[in-house]
């Protein structure tokens, strides 16, 4: 699917229309995966467009940008600013946000040390990530023969490029497989999540979802879940889960930012429960877009309004 453009792209604290919007060839991010990045949505809200989690997400972004010793040039607040400022500037409602923080050129060599940290934010239009009918109906997934990365490896913690080489094999094997995405086993068997999700198993109304330690991103997604589900009154807990238990789970469903809350009916071409979008699942659904769409109180402050007065200043 094409990509479709907006306007324009903030790079170093200035704006650049989108086909501007360059690296030059020999950037270490290129030969290297030298990037951190976020994935983040805007929606559209009777009170105009509104980003999900913006400071847990930028916060995100400090601590992977750490991990990797990449001191960044800005603070989180402008990058929040940018954010803002990228969606009002574009005219959007409803869009995609994507920071980066990325090293650029200097010099090619492993050693990144004397290459310049750029950070960019665009924001463009982006619909379901799994399909139209991913949310209602539910997906077929199948269990990658792709492992995630050791915990002494990759830092899984990090939201880093090149952990998603890794990603990339397991979708790619699943789609020509004729499987709409794929869930990815630890280095111990262990169920840890899928190409670009968190995965939570509903079992006899109990939800579960793995630790941290089966090399999982902390989504913020998945934290939202974890919250609203114990609002709805179900028990909730993180454990360490055989493949096995997705075959006779009752409900299983994706969370993240790309996928939001989509239901899986299938693994392996096992039904999961009786192969329709269970209750549990619509229930979080339900509670879910309630808050992202502004059709129930923002309770938690999870929604940063893009003001009008943005729009002006991003364009002047």
């Amino acid at each position: 699917m094409a990509m479709t453009k907006s306007e324009k792209i903030w790079m170093n604290g200035q704006f650049v229309p989108w086909d501007d919007a360059k690296v030059h060839v020999l950037s270490h991010v290129l030969h290297y995966g030298s990037s951190v990045f976020e994935g983040i949505r805007c929606y559209a809200t009777k009170q105009g467009p509104a980003i999900f989690r913006l400071g847990e997400h930028i916060e995100r972004l400090a601590y992977s940008s750490k991990i990797y010793r990449m001191k960044v040039p800005f603070s989180s607040e402008q990058i929040e600013r940018a954010c803002l400022d990228t969606v009002a500037v574009n005219g959007l409602q409803e869009c995609y946000i994507r920071p980066l923080v990325y090293r650029g050129y200097a010099h090619v060599g492993v050693n990144p040390v004397g290459t310049p940290i750029d950070v960019m934010v665009a924001a463009y239009p982006w619909g379901k990530y799994l399909g139209d009918d991913a949310l209602t109906k539910g997906v077929s997934v199948k269990i990658g023969t792709w492992a995630r990365m050791a915990p002494n490896t990759l830092p899984a913690m990090a939201k880093a490029g090149g952990n998603y080489l890794n990603s990339q094999l397991l979708k790619l094997e699943a789609v020509e497989d004729g499987y709409a995405e794929a869930i990815a086993l630890d280095t111990n068997g262990y169920i840890s999540e899928g190409s670009g999700e968190n995965l939570f198993v509903v079992m006899k109304g109990e939800l579960v979802t793995p630790p941290m330690h089966n090399s999982i991103l902390a989504g913020i997604t998945r934290d939202t879940v974890l919250r609203l589900a114990r609002e709805l009154g179900y028990s909730v807990r993180e454990m360490v889960m055989p493949r096995e238990l997705l075959y006779v789970a009752d409900e299983v469903f994706f969370t993240g930012t790309a996928v939001e809350v989509t239901p899986v009916t299938a693994v392996d071409r096992l039904p999961v429960g009786n192969g329709e979008v269970g209750p549990v699942t619509r229930a979080i659904q339900n509670a879910f877009f309630g808050i992202v769409k502004g059709e129930v109180p923002d309770r938690h402050g999870w929604l940063t309004r893009v003001p009008r007065s943005v729009a002006a200043s991003a364009k002047a």
